[in-house]
């Protein structure tokens, strides 16, 4: 019995310091979907991207007009990322971004996990705000971050010879091919739904964002990842 303890609390030590960053990530930002639905006002519209507010804030800015007022505006292509509009959405999200997330954090360090989330966010509502310029209907969620991870996964696959990652909950290794073909997959039903223009509330265009700017991390990562090989 004391092994089997002893057995479980490396586990749990091991598992925190792999991916205690990320969890503590995930943690705050089901904390702040808590807060969400137990608030009385909702105090999270101004956090939202508009982005036809967004537009605005540009235009002032290219006319000398770059305030507090258009600096919060622009501080919306990230802080988005960190609310979710119901359970589904939430957990979905962090579901996914556990798996992705944990997969870069484990090759490149935490340092580079949280650069992708911060840079792919940005880069997915740009993309959204470029396609929606005058649009006033509001964007959140975390799901633009999510594709920039499993891009940013693409990317390091071909650059590099990488291990087998174990991925939960199968219980055993994958081939990185395998996983990577999980992003193509879902880029490509994005970009078939941008283009059919269907009815859903989903941002495609931050999820195609998303993804490209987790290419684009890829090639910026300087440092080699764990146990991988070169090309």
């Amino acid at each position: 019995q004391n092994t089997m303890r002893h057995i479980r609390h490396d586990a749990t030590r091991e598992l925190l310091h792999a991916q205690g960053p990320l969890l503590l990530l995930i943690t705050a930002i089901f904390t702040i979907y808590f807060a969400q639905e137990t608030a009385e006002i909702p105090w999270w519209g101004s956090f939202m991207v508009f982005p036809a507010a967004i537009t605005e804030a540009w235009r002032e800015a290219l006319g000398g007009h770059l305030g507090i007022d258009q600096l919060k505006e622009f501080g919306t292509l990230l802080s988005y990322a960190f609310l979710h509009g119901s359970p589904e959405h939430v957990i979905n999200n962090m579901l996914f971004l556990w798996i992705f997330a944990a997969l870069i954090a484990e090759l490149v360090g935490h340092r580079w996990m949280f650069a992708t989330f911060a840079f792919t966010a940005v880069s997915g509502a740009l993309l959204h705000v470029v396609l929606n310029r005058d649009e006033f209907i509001p964007m959140l969620g975390a799901s633009g971050a999510v594709m920039g991870f499993e891009g940013a996964y693409l990317g390091l696959a071909v650059r590099w010879l990488l291990p087998d990652p174990h991925v939960w909950p199968m219980s055993r290794p994958i081939s990185p091919g395998q996983l990577a073909l999980i992003g193509v997959a879902g880029l490509a039903i994005d970009y078939y739904s941008l283009l059919s223009r269907s009815e859903s509330n989903v941002a495609y265009a931050a999820h195609m964002g998303g993804f490209a700017g987790g290419l684009i991390m890829a090639a910026l990562i300087p440092v080699k990842p764990r146990g991988a090989r070169h090309r």
